[in-house]
């Protein structure tokens, strides 16, 4: 079969949850965890006679997200009821955005492991607020948690120009950046305060027309979204292959099986039977209140990358490790900015820490870096002891890991431990003097050519030692009375 034959026209909807204290329309708590429906009030709950008011901050959110992805902010929006009936949403409709939205067209970039940009077009940025939640879980009875009613979202609707299930997983990691950078949401989406639909069909490539679309729906990781695509591309290409039909239809993604299964068959928009909403007047936008949000507009990650690739002189890969989650840029900079010495070479051992050392902690742990046990100034003042030759590399990753179970300061470790570098040529000359001379058929080995046995020397008197010879003295005094010896 030609898999080249078709091409796969992928589209994502994806819902943010902003971090508000208060909901969209109402003065209740935004918070997670709460007790069930402790979180509420007549105005989430759909009480009749209550009136909903408008969250400006909300509004705030959403032109920093436009201005972000390059979008239109309209001077001129209106919510609209969307009507339809589930148990966790008690009104009967949910107050969103469709004919005039906040944000319109726009881009978010994307850059492959091979360095190739494309640039995913935006329909609109739409603000709305969330259902409840449906509990099913509990046996044979369905409970209703309406915490989350009325909790303010941003919905990010993507053009039809993503191809693949990477390209999708690019797209989407490019917005959770986005939004934490921001600071409108935690992008947590295993708590759901990021969830993605998104939308697949395949069609002859080449062709102008679109195939018939299928919504995957609640896909809670990047790598879901991936892999559900992905199956789902393979599921249309084998079906009209073998003759039969794609029809429009919700699906759910099942991780474990690594297979979709359909959920219902597709609502159209007109089904929700959308019209302004008689409660919410409309939102007005002027150029003053959009200059203000774009002054206080943080640095996003790709303008961050780049900054440390050219201000720190760091490799591509390690500055897209490091801003790919702002916590881990802001424990990095406050690092390098604690230093003593500033160089080229004390940018690059930080970057090094933090990709190995402190990241295998922070994951094996499963804690976020501000719960790291080390502080930046910590980390700093260890480079520096490095760079100013006090410590080896070697027994700095003795600090470190003590550092890590005591909090104490690398200064007093060094000292209570008795870890100071040794850099006395005369004291590390005697040493290299008795290890070659406890070692003579090794010397007499080396002399005859197995230059090898360079590396077994340094080990031994670095045993000696414990480890606090100064390496590059240690290895030209070793390297002098070795090639004495050969002459």
């Amino acid at each position: 079969m030609d898999w080249n034959k078709y091409e796969a026209v992928i589209g994502l909807e994806v819902h943010s949850q902003m971090l508000t204290e208060t909901k969209a329309f109402c003065g209740c708590s935004t918070k997670f965890g709460n007790p069930p429906n402790s979180n509420v009030c007549p105005v989430c709950l759909g009480m009749p006679g209550v009136l909903p008011v408008l969250n400006k901050q909300l509004v705030e959110f959403a032109i920093k997200m436009g201005l972000a992805t390059h979008c239109r902010i309209t001077p001129y929006s209106i919510f609209a009821r969307k009507n339809y009936f589930y148990p966790d949403l008690p009104k009967g409709y949910q107050i969103s955005q469709f004919e005039e939205p906040i944000c319109v067209g726009g881009y978010v970039e994307i850059e492959n492991k091979d360095g190739k940009k494309k640039k995913i077009g935006l329909v609109r940025i739409h603000m709305e607020e969330d259902a409840g939640k449906s509990i099913h879980d509990q046996g044979s009875e369905t409970f209703v948690d309406l915490n989350r009613c009325g909790v303010p979202l941003l919905e990010i609707v993507s053009e039809p120009d993503i191809r693949s299930g990477e390209e999708a997983y690019l797209y989407l990691q490019q917005i959770r950046q986005t939004v934490t950078y921001l600071g409108i949401c935690d992008g947590n989406m295993e708590e759901g305060s990021l969830r993605c639909d998104a939308n697949v069909s395949i069609r002859l490539r080449g062709d102008e027309m679109l195939g018939t679309k299928v919504e995957i729906k609640n896909l809670n990781s990047f790598r879901n979204v991936e892999r559900a695509i992905d199956v789902e591309i393979d599921r249309q290409y084998l079906l009209i292959e073998s003759g039969g039909r794609v029809k429009q239809e919700t699906l759910l993604y099942d991780a474990d099986t690594n297979e979709v299964r359909s959920m219902r068959s597709k609502e159209e928009a007109n089904d929700y039977r959308y019209f302004p909403d008689p409660d919410l007047v409309p939102v007005v936008i002027d150029d003053a209140w959009i200059a203000r949000v774009k002054k206080a507009q943080p640095e996003l990650p790709l303008e961050r990358r780049d900054r440390y690739m050219h201000d720190f002189s760091l490799p591509k890969y390690d500055a897209e490790v490091l801003t790919a989650e702002k916590d881990v840029a802001e424990y990095y900079e406050q690092v390098v900015a604690s230093f003593k010495v500033k160089s080229k070479e004390a940018y690059k051992q930080a970057s090094n820490y933090l990709m190995t050392d402190v990241l295998r902690v922070v994951n094996e742990k499963n804690i976020g870096i501000r719960k790291f046990s080390i502080r930046p100034a910590q980390l700093s003042r260890m480079i520096d002891l490095i760079n100013e030759g006090t410590i080896s590399t070697k027994i700095a990753k003795e600090v470190f890991e003590e550092m890590l179970q005591t909090g104490q300061d690398p200064d007093a470790i060094v000292e209570k431990k008795g870890l100071r570098q040794v850099s006395d040529e005369s004291a590390i000359g005697e040493v290299v003097e008795e290890v070659l001379q406890s070692n003579p058929d090794e010397v007499q080995k080396y002399i005859g050519g197995k230059e090898k046995l360079f590396g077994f020397f340094v080990g031994e008197i670095m045993k000696k030692t414990r480890g606090k010879a100064n390496p590059k003295i240690l290895n030209d005094l070793l390297r002098q009375k070795l090639e004495k010896l050969k002459n």
